[in-house]
């Protein structure tokens, strides 16, 4: 078995794995769901008893949305996630993200869009990428200190769009900026990161993250990503 094959038969067993593990833990999360709700509409709790099993209920549901992240992982590992290839105009799918995007508001964090004022064709999964690309902005906005201006900037570069979203100062010196594996497994964002690599991929696109002067990754300025774009939509 060559390296490649054995890599593709360690995800497929991984990818099952995830399968496997998430519909075991989908079944017992539910249950105690669904007491924890009954409880909630117990006349007889007191306001402090309340306020625990709603604070247990919240819990419980970052439990099932972490649970449908595993899933999705082991979908996209496997194949069982099939990219769509609708046309559609990265510009208006950057912008769209921008607008909705509220992470760090209440620390003045700020995001601004660059080139996004003309039509960026490419074939895609629209609402896979738009989970993407948010879980994307949401990382970089978050991670920054207090005052900081994050720039979404894209670049059509031959037959492929630049997209780099971080710090001002990382942005506009993106030739200079050495190029380290991007850290997908950081916490506080569940599995939104793994899943956004997995989905840039799935597209034929690659993702990385700058590198400080001794190679390694500085994933809190800038995340880098680049996709294809569509010639005949242009």
């Amino acid at each position: 078995m060559s390296n490649r094959e054995q890599t593709a038969a360690e995800r497929a067993t991984a990818a099952r794995l995830l399968s496997l593990a998430s519909h075991e833990l989908r079944t017992p999360v539910s249950v105690v769901s669904g007491y924890l709700r009954m409880l909630l509409r117990d006349d007889t709790l007191s306001e402090r008893q309340k306020k625990m099993v709603d604070e247990a209920d919240k819990a419980c549901a970052k439990l099932v949305g972490i649970i449908t992240e595993l899933s999705d992982v082991g979908k996209l590992d496997d194949g069982r996630t099939t990219m769509l290839a609708e046309g559609l105009d990265l510009s208006a799918l950057l912008k769209e993200i921008a607008e909705a995007a509220d992470e760090a508001a209440d620390r003045d964090v700020t995001l601004s869009l660059e080139g996004c004022d003309r039509h960026i064709p490419m074939r895609g999964d629209r609402a896979h990428l738009r989970l993407a690309f948010s879980s994307l902005v949401r990382a970089v906005l978050r991670e920054q200190v207090d005052g900081t201006v994050v720039v979404m900037k894209v670049e059509v570069l031959g037959g492929d769009a630049l997209i780099v979203i971080g710090r001002d100062d990382v942005v506009h010196h993106v030739a200079r900026s050495p190029e380290a594996e991007f850290d997908d497994q950081r916490g506080g964002l569940g599995l939104a990161l793994p899943i956004a690599r997995r989905v840039i991929e799935g597209h034929h696109g690659r993702i990385w993250s700058p590198a400080d002067a001794d190679g390694a990754a500085t994933a809190r300025s800038a995340v880098f990503v680049t996709l294809p774009l569509d010639r005949e939509g242009a």
